[in-house]
C-alpha cells in the first residue's frame, strides 16, 4: 500500500506518519522508486504500536527504546521487563530519599537492591507525596495493596506468551504501559460499588 493508504488504514495522517519514518520509529518502505515506496501488514502493526505508546503519554525518545526492544529484543524475559518499564519511567534523581521505599518493598521479603533504581525511586515519590499531603496510609490497608499487586503481578507474569521472543515483547511493553491506566480506572469503578455496597448510596 502507499502512504496515503497506510494513513487510510491507521487514522494517523500521512505528515504524522513522515514525521515517525524521520525519527526512526516507524521502518522504511520498499522503495518503488526515488520518492516512491510501499507499507505492508508489518508496518500498520507498527504504526498502531506507536501510537498506542505516544496517547498514552509515552515521548518519542522513550517509544524509541520501545521499538528498539522490539527490533533487537534480550534473550532474558526479565531484561526485557526492565528494558519496557526503563523506556516508560521518569529517571532517578539523585537527591531522592529511598530509605521508606525500600522499606516498604522489604515488607514483601523482597531485597530492594534487586530493584530497578527507576521503579524504587517511583515508589519514593509516591510515598513522599503522601506524606507531604500529610496523607498515611493505614498499615492494614499497605498490606492489602502488596497483597493484591502480587497476586495480579503473578497472573501477569504467567500469561508472558513462549511461543515467540517478538510476542513476549510485544506483551511485556504494551502490558507495561497501557494497561496501568486501565488498573487505575477498575480501583476507581471498584471503590464506587464497594462504598455504594457498604454506605447504602450509589455514587452519582
Amino acid at each position: 500500500m502507499r502512504i496515503s493508504e497506510l494513513s487510510a488504514e491507521t487514522g494517523v495522517p500521512v505528515a504524522t506518519i513522515k514525521y515517525y519514518l524521520r525519527e526512526k520509529l516507524l521502518p522504511e518502505g520498499e522503495r518503488t522508486s526515488p520518492t516512491q515506496a510501499v507499507y505492508g501488514p508489518a508496518h500498520v502493526e507498527r504504526l498502531r504500536l506507536i501510537r498506542a505508546l505516544v496517547d498514552s503519554g509515552v515521548g518519542i525518545a522513550a517509544s524509541r527504546q520501545v521499538i528498539a526492544a522490539l527490533d533487537d529484543p534480550p534473550a532474558n524475559p526479565n531484561h526485557l521487563l526492565g528494558m519496557a518499564h526503563a523506556a516508560v519511567s521518569p529517571a532517578a534523581l539523585d537527591d531522592l530519599d529511598l530509605s521508606a521505599a525500600e522499606a516498604l518493598i522489604s515488607r514483601w521479603g523482597w531485597n530492594p537492591d534487586a530493584c530497578g533504581p527507576q521503579q524504587l525511586a517511583g515508589v519514593a515519590r509516591a510515598l513522599d507525596t503522601l506524606d507531604r499531603a500529610g496523607f498515611t496510609v493505614p498499615e492494614a490497608t499497605m498490606d492489602a495493596y502488596l497483597a493484591g499487586i502480587r497476586r495480579m503481578v503473578d497472573a501477569e507474569i504467567d500469561a508472558i506468551p513462549t511461543t515467540s521472543t517478538d510476542a513476549a515483547v510485544r506483551y511485556v511493553v504494551l502490558g507495561t504501559v497501557l494497561v496501568e491506566p486501565l488498573l487505575l480506572a477498575l480501583r476507581r469503578v471498584a471503590e464506587e460499588f464497594v462504598s455504594g455496597d457498604r454506605y447504602g448510596d450509589a455514587v452519582s
